[in-house]
């Protein structure tokens, strides 16, 4: 069974990420206040973003990985903005090996 991963601004101006079989139930659930309780207090939301999947379950893995996102990063994917979604993505910790101290060959 197919499904949709979809992105909602909320009046407050969060990004609610939500997985669905079928979108426009979803979204009519959303706006009438039945949908979850995040949306429910912050009426009305706007689709901004949806991406379809032939499965269900690819479009939940999809939510759960997009709701881990920054903001900047959802809203380079919202704005369809590849180069800042790739840079977005790279890991910035100072342990990644990128990000580590060069060492220098010792000289003599």
């Amino acid at each position: 069974m197919s499904g949709y991963m979809y992105i909602l601004l909320c009046s407050n101006g969060a990004y609610y990420t939500g997985s669905t079989k079928n979108l426009d139930k979803r979204m009519q659930e959303h706006q009438n206040g039945e949908g979850a309780n995040f949306t429910k207090k912050h009426l009305p939301v706007k689709l901004v973003y949806y991406e379809f999947f032939d499965r269900i379950d690819e479009a939940f893995y999809r939510e759960k990985q997009v709701q881990n996102w920054s903001r900047l990063k959802k809203e380079a994917l919202i704005n369809k903005d590849n180069s800042k979604l790739h840079d977005l993505s790279e890991c910035k910790n100072e342990t990644h090996y990128r990000n580590a101290p060069r060492l220098r060959p010792e000289t003599e």
